[in-house]
């Protein structure tokens, strides 16, 4: 009988943001310009490492069809059992909904690791060598196994779900919204996210019912709502997610508060506890980014949303 071939090597796939940007002398602008063997070679890692050039983007601009790809990407790599595990380099503005949709489909005990920085490669005191050197690092420790999605940044190690940028400029820009790490649903099949069409929508005290209104005359697929304290809207807006989901439209409510549970607990037409009785779904942990995310997949793969949101 032949043996197992053992790991030997981490695989580093780029997709731009701070970490591989440098910064125009003129605008003072900063750009993805740097390749993943450039930021290898920057990190010092003693690892055993290959690298793929995926994208050169900033993450406020990652699409569903980009995200695609590095799932596409994620799953064909880890194919080759020479891999030990996979980072991937990426900007800070959207890792938390790329780190989710890569999750909810991992079902390998390899780790994939996402990363990235703060500052651009060529700031004196760039973050980005030393959170790739620790990335790396993770993904080739046998420890790792077993765990699902992560990020590594500013010296923290957070799991992909839950997960939340909370800082525009500190060196830990991350935290998780939940004080215990949370139990992860069964990794489903992946499905094309493109294509889906799940808007975002922001509620704010006593905000009438022309923007939800507006939206679901749309058709969208779904709609998230970035709700007040722990899923609650005004009056007017609760009356209009009511009729968005008398037309079938799956409506999520998460919060615009930071940590934190969503639960349905308040009455009154704006209230979670009606706004359940019409058939919106709690967030849970999830913040409205990474619910839109699962959201998405679950329409994407057939899945009961209730399942891929944690409740």
């Amino acid at each position: 009988m032949t043996a197992p071939v053992s790991p030997s090597f981490v695989l580093v796939i780029s997709t731009g943001g701070t970490i591989a940007s440098t910064t125009d002398p003129a605008s003072g602008a900063r750009t993805p310009s740097l390749s993943a063997e450039d930021l290898v070679r920057a990190c010092g890692t003693t690892e055993e490492v290959r690298v793929y050039d995926a994208a050169t983007l900033d993450s406020s601009s990652m699409t569903l069809a980009d995200v695609d790809v590095i799932v596409r990407l994620t799953r064909k790599a880890l194919d080759d059992a020479h891999i030990a595990g996979i980072v991937i380099t990426h900007g800070t503005d959207s890792m938390a909904e790329t780190a989710l949709a890569l999750d909810l489909v991992h079902s390998d005990p390899r780790p994939v690791v996402l990363t990235g920085a703060q500052l651009p490669a060529d700031h004196d005191r760039a973050d980005g060598p030393a959170n790739l050197n620790r990335a790396i690092s993770l993904a080739a420790d046998s420890l790792s196994r077993g765990r699902g999605v992560m990020v590594h940044f500013g010296g923290d190690t957070l799991a992909a779900r839950g997960m939340l940028k909370r800082d525009t400029g500190d060196l830990r820009a991350f935290d998780m919204s939940a004080p215990l790490p949370l139990p992860r649903p069964a990794a489903v099949e992946p499905a094309p996210l493109d294509g889906f069409t799940v808007p975002i929508l922001r509620a704010w005290p006593g905000e009438d019912a022309s923007l939800v209104d507006m939206v679901t005359s749309t058709g969208p697929d779904g709609i998230i709502i970035e709700a007040l304290g722990s899923g609650n809207v005004s009056t007017e807006m609760g009356a209009a997610i009511g009729r968005a989901l008398e037309t079938g439209i799956p409506v999520v409510i998460s919060t615009s508060v930071p940590f934190g549970e969503v639960e349905f607990a308040y009455g009154g037409a704006g209230g979670g506890v009606s706004l359940g009785a019409h058939g919106a779904l709690p967030s849970g942990w999830l913040r409205a980014g990474q619910a839109r995310i699962a959201l998405i997949t679950a329409l994407a793969t057939g899945t009961d949303p209730a399942d891929l949101l944690g409740l």
